[in-house]
């Protein structure tokens, strides 16, 4: 296999560390750019070099799970599956977790390299502050593998706590990276698409007989919530139109182009996916945790002819769709983290496609702007500071609600904490940071009725960053 340039350097950096002893090896990766390749290929030549006996890979999802078992057993033409006779297994973290049946013993007594994707969902760097997820990548794995690649796309957590695994440099706590392959490196080698995001806004917001001049003063300077302006009809029908016009633009070159919509929740994907079928004419599919077989909806969606596929957040990190072009963003989730994934999911390239352009369209909500404004910046300022010596061993205890399996039931860190209702329907991953955490029941009671009306027009703010 012909590695591209960032994946062979990577490997042979790797390789160089390993021989010398050093044990952990953080790799920043911009999503759509390939590390899963990357780590198998490294796999490969530490089995010819006669340094591993086993590779174990961890990821946060069963859609990641059976890509990376597919890559995996792709390059080193031998099994993943786990069983006598393979190369080794894939697992999700979860399994790691809640497991009671999983011997781990094979690390203390063969030599096995240790791959962690997405290690950003393992929050913590103690045992008894960890996540769940952190707390038994730390306990079960760390002390025993060999060797440990830990891999991510978006090397900060948004509850700004410390990554498991990685190394922070005094006294500003940045995270210190063994490798680092940008989305600007990406997009100058030909690996990624440029990204063209475009924030839809409206010159005349009515929000109590009160007239606002842009999506985000509203919402800044009245009671309108962001879900409010998810769920107007005209809002709706606007973003769209406009995901069908982008789409439609990137088909006339390229005819099996596709689209990826995240909803705020199950009810309103349903209704997405009506709109478009019924009123845009186009062909859609949904995948929820509420369908019998999502992963099979992903994977026939993957290689077929239609147009759309909308989900809350099972199509948002790790899927590799490659012919997906539009990302129709209208997700209560506005955090950092969650927004560079999910457009990581457009940026995969293509052979023989000449418009390298892939289109992200969203609301022009502040937030929203100043992520988009920040894209350049790998690894945000804003996001990666934290003070560990503020953290406090009791409030993690007293904040920690896992189970006896080992599973959390706190919410992911890629939740929005501020005015959402919603949140993503795949991933848990143990997280036990939260200051607060949202009762069930709470996040059932509807939203206090604002009456506002959207009487401008619609304009478009088209940022292209890079």
């Amino acid at each position: 296999m012909i590695l591209r340039n960032w994946q062979s350097k990577c490997v042979a950096i790797a390789l160089d560390r390993f021989r010398k002893k050093q044990k952990h090896f953080m790799v920043l990766a911009t999503p759509g750019a390939g590390k899963t390749i990357m780590a198998a290929s490294l796999a490969k030549k530490l089995f010819e070099d006669d340094l591993i006996d086993f590779v174990v890979c961890f990821a946060p999802s069963v859609s990641v799970q059976t890509s990376m078992q597919e890559t995996f057993s792709r390059v080193l033409a031998q099994p993943m599956h786990g069983k006598l006779g393979a190369a080794g297994g894939v697992f999700t973290y979860q399994y790691l977790t809640s497991s009671k049946n999983a011997d781990w013993s094979f690390l203390k007594n063969t030599r096995v390299l240790a791959v962690f994707d997405e290690i950003h969902h393992c929050g913590g760097q103690d045992v008894e502050l960890a996540n769940a997820w952190g707390r038994e990548v730390l306990m079960t794995i760390s002390n025993n593998a060999s060797y440990i690649m830990a891999m991510t796309g978006t090397p900060w957590r948004t509850d700004q706590t410390p990554i498991s695994l990685a190394r922070y440099i005094e006294p500003d706590y940045n995270i210190q990276l063994d490798y680092a392959y940008t989305l600007a490196e990406a997009i100058r080698d030909n690996v990624c698409r440029l990204p063209e995001i475009v924030l839809i806004d409206n010159d005349n917001l009515i929000v109590k007989q009160k007239s606002f001049t842009s999506l985000s003063a509203a919402i800044d300077q009245s009671d309108l919530q962001y879900g409010k302006i998810l769920n107007d009809s005209g809002a709706l029908k606007y973003a769209l139109s406009l995901g069908v016009s982008k789409l439609a633009k990137v088909r006339e070159e390229q005819p099996d182009a596709a689209g990826l919509i995240v909803a705020s929740s199950v009810e309103a994907a349903i209704r997405i996916r009506d709109m478009l079928t019924n009123k845009l004419q186009q062909t859609a599919v949904l995948v929820t945790y509420k369908e019998n077989n999502p992963q099979e909806i992903i994977e026939a969606f993957r290689t077929s002819n239609v147009q759309w596929i909308v989900s809350v957040a099972m199509v948002s990190e790790g899927t590799d769709i490659p012919r997906l072009r539009v990302c129709v963003h209208l997700s209560n989730v506005r955090t950092e983290l969650f927004y560079r994934q999910v457009l990581g999911r457009i940026l995969r390239q293509m052979a023989n496609i000449q418009n390298r352009i892939a289109y992200f369209i969203t609301f022009a909500e502040q937030s929203m702007i100043d992520f988009t404004k920040r894209l350049k910046q790998d690894v945000p300022k804003v996001v990666v500071r934290h003070d560990l010596c503020e953290t406090k061993k009791n409030s993690a205890q007293s904040s920690s609600n896992t189970s006896s399996d080992g599973e959390s039931d706190s919410q992911p860190d890629n939740v929005d904490d501020g005015k959402s209702d919603s949140q993503p329907d795949n991933v848990n991953d143990g997280n036990n940071w939260q200051a607060e955490k949202k009762q069930q029941d709470e996040q059932n009671q509807p939203a206090p009725l604002v009456i506002f009306r959207l009487q401008g027009q619609y304009r478009q703010q088209v940022f292209s960053i890079f």
